[in-house]
């Protein structure tokens, strides 16, 4: 395809967008990314390497501002932002002499801001998805190019969905690029008000309140599960991490919630109503075990 870009990119969608720019025929003059952060898990693929890979032009700036002179020089068609974690400047997107264009986590104008699928799958949602927009100096407010729905089964969590999203995301771009380049695609507005916008998430936001129903805590645990810093609880001052859980019982009424032993499983019985199976968790340093709990249920007393 006959066309120049500059691309910033990060994480697994990162990756995989470039590498349907790079199928294209369109090899980026300059790609900007992050350094990797050593106080962060890093389970997701490494769009440095992949740039190197194929001997582009890479930079790592802690602001994107720092770069604006060589995307200037570089005159390109396209701006694309893939997950990359800093808003490009209005200055910026002016550069791009055909467009710049972002791929965001989720069905815009819902889910407008950071960490979306968290988000999406913290509130319970069915289905969220991947969108190709435009970029304006508002965040996530631009014309919609593309976009793809995917799936969140009951007991997803939100490494399972950005899976998926990661996937919708390759498919968006691929189908959508022809058009971009051809200059023929069909760009529609957003109805932000038919949307919403949520700011990011901090490891203390995973604090269970155990005065919730047993579906709306699911929905937490499933939200920050492992990659992400999890959710947890403190059991006699200690912390109780719980990594999976299921619903079992969504009709046992409103009641002191507390923790249970019973044929060798944990359960938890929701201040808000219903029951928990816990299926993976950790406590003491160890995975946690029925026979940790004894004979007696334990309170949970702990809210957000």
């Amino acid at each position: 395809m006959g066309a120049s870009a500059v691309v910033f990119a990060y994480h697994d969608v990162g990756v995989r967008c470039l590498s349907v720019l790079l199928a294209a025929g369109i090899r980026p003059a300059l790609v900007v990314t992050h350094r990797d952060d050593p106080r962060e898990t890093i389970w997701f693929e490494s769009v440095e390497r992949l740039a190197r890979e194929n001997d582009l032009a890479v930079a790592t700036p802690a602001d994107p501002r720092e770069v604006e002179s060589r995307v200037r020089e570089s005159a390109p068609d396209f701006l694309f932002s893939f997950y990359y974690r800093h808003m490009l400047p209005p200055a910026m997107l002016a550069l791009a002499r055909r467009g710049a264009f972002n791929m965001h986590g989720s069905l815009l104008p819902r889910y407008r801001g950071r960490v979306p699928v968290n988000w999406a799958v913290l509130r319970g949602e069915t289905e969220t998805g991947a969108t190709l927009h435009e970029m304006v100096e508002k965040p996530d407010a631009g014309r919609i190019v593309d976009q793809m729905a995917v799936p969140i089964l009951p007991d997803d969590t939100a490494h399972d969905v950005f899976r998926k999203v990661t996937v919708a995301s390759e498919l968006v771009l691929h189908r959508s690029l022809p058009g971009l380049v051809a200059g023929t695609a069909k760009l529609a507005a957003q109805d932000l008000s038919a949307g919403s916008y949520f700011g990011g998430r901090k490891p203390e936001d995973g604090r269970i309140d155990w005065s919730q129903p047993a579906r709306r805590i699911h929905d937490l645990v499933r939200a920050v599960a492992p990659p992400y810093p999890g959710a947890f609880t403190e059991i006699a001052g200690e912390r109780l991490h719980i990594f999976r859980t299921r619903v079992i019982d969504q009709r046992s009424p409103a009641g002191a919630p507390h923790l249970e032993a019973r044929d060798g499983h944990v359960l938890a019985h929701c201040g808000g109503g219903g029951t928990l199976l816990i299926l993976d968790g950790q406590y003491r340093g160890t995975s946690l075990q029925a026979a940790q709990l004894g004979t007696r249920d334990v309170p949970l007393g702990e809210s957000a």
